[in-house]
């Protein structure tokens, strides 16, 4: 029975496979990258095979994560997809909300880099409700909560077309609009910390949606253990994979808008991507929660520091991407993942081929776009 179970502490944890696992792959980076910098050797194969290295660590550290942050669910007694909606997605959002914060101050001296913020955000979100949540249901097919659509999947839509209202008035966004959206985020985490317990209840009445309630073996020290240093490992391995990635796409000659919405957008959701991936197999509260609540977290917290930092300013060589495709994109792919959710509140296997398939539309059209084939420099703003 699980009250004999033997609760583990830190000293159990330091013996942990995933853990000496994790740490090692940590350490391989590190020292690869160190020799790599010392050799003074720069080429594709080298830089792909420390890719494989950050991409090893990210998913071990992101299985850290999660049973971390499903036992400290399980033992404080909050619900799971509360804490997707909170811990998991601030957490998976901390690559975006460096990224942005270090783009926004450094757009005051170089303006191009505010395209890279917003581009980087609006990719991520776009990724994260398409190709991502389409990988996910297309490895498993996901029954949806009705209480997840009319009070997280209806913030998400309306937390996006804010900021895109934002932008869309004034090609910018301003400290006072990074305010509103930093706050507005804050007010609705208190609100579900306030509401735990009604939200436990709610998930608990469905047979529906199975909320798992054993192996909570370890202790609470040894849970938020695993939740920090899990989350240290993601974060660093994503930073790795973006920056890697990004030298390589700049050293092409694309433009920052493309850049951020591609590279950044894709490399800075792979936390998301990982956890949400792994989280499918156990947990459709953690799943949905990680995905919903990072792309509540980015256009709001993400973004909105990054505002309060420095005023984001859209270029005018960026604009007609930005304003006349990247958003539309985005505001699309996200409302057509919240009608497929609404419908038999089912996300079926199909549905999630139909979101990968529209991921790459968008990126064939961006290519298009940026060779000139497809011409977007009319201006509707």
């Amino acid at each position: 029975m699980e009250g004999e179970q033997k609760v583990m502490g830190i000293p159990e944890l330091v013996h942990f496979n995933t853990l000496a696992i994790t740490g090692s792959l940590f350490a391989a980076i590190i020292g690869f990258k160190l020799w790599i910098d010392e050799a003074g050797w720069d080429n594709l194969p080298l830089s792909l095979f420390l890719l494989g290295l950050a991409l090893a660590l990210l998913v071990t550290s992101a299985d850290f994560f999660i049973k971390g942050a499903k036992g400290l669910a399980q033992r404080v007694g909050i619900p799971e997809v509360v804490i997707g909606l909170t811990i998991v997605s601030i957490g998976t959002s901390l690559p975006e909300i460096l990224v942005t914060s270090t783009a926004a101050l450094d757009s005051a001296t170089h303006p191009d880099v505010a395209d890279f913020a917003i581009g980087g955000i609006f990719g991520s979100i776009l990724v994260q409700i398409t190709l991502i949540l389409g990988v996910v249901v297309l490895f498993r097919g996901m029954k949806i909560r009705p209480s997840w659509l009319k009070r997280d999947g209806l913030i998400m839509l309306l937390s996006l077309l804010l900021l895109s209202l934002f932008i869309y008035t004034g090609n910018d966004l301003t400290r006072i609009e990074g305010l509103i959206l930093v706050l507005i985020y804050s007010l609705y985490v208190s609100w579900l910390l306030l509401n735990r317990k009604e939200i436990r209840e709610d998930e608990l009445l469905g047979k529906s949606i199975e909320v798992e309630t054993t192996g909570s073996n370890w202790s609470t020290a040894a849970y938020l253990v695993m939740i920090a240093l899990g989350l240290s490992f993601a974060v660093f391995a994503a930073d790795h994979l973006v920056s890697i990635g990004r030298e390589l796409a700049v050293s092409m000659n694309v433009p920052h808008s493309v850049v951020g919405t591609t590279i950044s957008g894709l490399g800075t959701s792979l936390p998301e991507l990982t956890i949400a991936l792994m989280a499918a197999r156990k947990s459709e509260g953690v799943a949905i929660g990680t995905l919903i609540g990072s792309n509540i977290t980015d256009p709001l917290l993400s973004i909105g520091i990054a505002a309060v930092i420095c005023p984001l300013v859209v270029t005018t060589t960026g604009a007609p991407l930005l304003l006349n495709f990247i958003i539309p994109a985005t505001i699309l792919g996200s409302a057509m993942a919240i009608f497929m959710m609404w419908t038999q509140y089912e996300f079926k296997r199909w549905e999630g081929l139909v979101l990968i398939l529209f991921y790459g539309v968008f990126i064939a059209v961006l290519l298009a776009i940026h060779e000139g084939i497809i011409d977007i420099s009319w201006n509707l703003f």
